[in-house]
């Protein structure tokens, strides 16, 4: 299991003073997917036009390049503001897969300082119910604590 104290503390070190959004995002990922075996897939979507996300800084294989709000994990995510905890990828209506091997998925939303979605965080493994409500609850602190000073 991740030591989320540790790795918030690591986060908040090496982002210490960083404003650009791209930049927070390239450091997340590659802090929150060596973190633990479970992260197959660690990335960002960032918001590009209204209603499209756009692959961002990632960890891993390649991800899609483009996902309408209106598809898939990530999209539900941008679209409802809301942390998409699936413990089968399989039975989530219009999942997208990315990659064939995902076998569960964990998307959070990215919120700037004024409260609007600027992008997800899309964790996805190879593992079925990799993700706990543990995780999800840490990650909205980490995000909220870096992205929160962008």
């Amino acid at each position: 299991m991740v030591d989320y104290e540790a790795l918030a503390a690591r986060i908040r070190a090496l982002t210490e003073g960083e404003r650009d959004v791209v930049a927070l995002m390239a450091t997340l990922a590659c802090e929150i997917h060596h973190s633990d075996a479970r992260f197959d897939w660690t990335g960002f979507y960032r918001v590009t036009e209204p209603g499209m996300l756009k692959i961002g800084p990632y960890q891993g294989g390649h991800g899609c390049l483009v996902i309408p709000f209106a598809r898939g994990v990530c999209g539900a995510a941008a679209r409802t503001g809301q942390v998409q905890l699936v413990p089968d990828v399989e039975a989530f209506p219009g999942h997208i897969a990315c990659a064939a091997s995902t076998r569960s998925e964990l998307v959070l939303p990215v919120f700037d300082a004024a409260g609007a979605v600027i992008g997800v965080l899309d964790i996805d493994s190879d593992r079925p119910d990799a993700f706990t409500e543990e995780d999800a609850g840490a990650l909205e602190v980490i995000l909220a604590e870096t992205f929160g000073r962008a």
